[in-house]
């Protein structure tokens, strides 16, 4: 018979009996996920160990050697990665944002500028990233323009750039469809005017809304830095061509998806917290 709270005792009372019980069902819980996640690592390595051409996939992929030796190398090749992905990432919300909002925007005078957002983010979502890159990378330098930059580097960050921005154009414009009509009915009630509502009251809370989906986008945009490989700039996916066409061994692919891994899942996790930091505050939003 569970103990019973005295009279007077707070709303907060919690049964001891029932808080050993789950504690105790937590802990039962965490040791069977454990030892199921254990079984299949070990059934799963077996059967793998066991499949007759693994000596070879083990010899071809996971050489040890291979993987020590070109490791530094791609390392180093990588830091292009990072280069191009630090560019690409403000451009990208600086061209999003610009697109989202012009597609908001209702007077008539602003027809045009609204087809051509239109047009930009149904074309450049509907074009995989792989041929803009191609596009870009080799058709631009190929027109020999005055002034304009012959760098594959800057014509494949440029189409990550425009793939990317049609995208984020279409995250940003469902925060700001999200801001309830409310808020800017307020916001004008108290004398602010369009703009002014949509850089004080409606963008802020649009972003706010918004921030999980575009880290997802963002974690997309580091893998896909390695397409840039396709116009020649060596960078870790390159390299790992490079080192693999010298030895015929494909170790130094799998030593580049470890680091391409090694950054991801980290922003993958923190995308997670984000996005589960804003469900909790809506769902407290929501009691009150």
């Amino acid at each position: 018979m569970s103990a019973q709270p005295a009279p007077g005792t707070p709303i907060a009372y919690v049964d001891p009996i029932r808080r050993a019980r789950v504690r105790s069902k937590a802990r039962r819980d965490a040791l069977v996920s454990t030892l199921s996640l254990i079984a299949f690592i070990l059934v799963g390595s077996l059967l793998i160990g066991a499949s007759p051409g693994w000596p070879t996939v083990q010899q071809t992929f996971f050489n040890l050697d291979e993987f020590t030796r070109s490791f530094p190398e791609l390392l180093d090749a990588f830091l292009l990665n990072v280069r191009i992905f630090l560019i690409a990432e403000p451009l990208i919300l600086i061209v999003g944002l610009l697109v989202a909002l012009a597609r908001g925007l209702q007077a008539p005078i602003f027809l045009p500028l609204r087809i051509l957002a239109t047009i930009y983010v149904d074309v450049f979502r509907g074009v995989p990233t792989i041929l803009v890159i191609f596009l870009l990378g080799f058709g631009m330098p190929a027109l020999r323009l005055q002034g304009v930059p012959s760098s594959a580097l800057f014509w494949g960050t440029a189409a990550l750039v425009v793939s990317y921005g049609a995208y984020v154009a279409e995250v940003f414009r469902a925060g700001l469809g999200s801001v309830h009509v409310s808020q800017r009915m307020a916001a004008r009630s108290l004398g602010l005017s369009n703009l002014q509502t949509t850089r004080y009251v409606v963008l802020p809370q649009a972003v706010r809304n918004v921030t999980p989906p575009l880290l997802n986008d963002f974690i997309s945009l580091q893998k896909d830095t390695a397409l840039v490989a396709v116009l020649g700039p060596i960078e870790v996916l390159r390299q790992a061509q490079i080192d693999a066409s010298f030895t015929f061994n494909y170790t130094p692919y799998v030593a580049a998806a470890i680091i391409f891994i090694a950054l991801t899942i980290p922003m993958t996790r923190f995308a997670d917290w984000v996005q589960a930091r804003a469900t909790r505050r809506r769902r407290a939003e929501s009691v009150v």
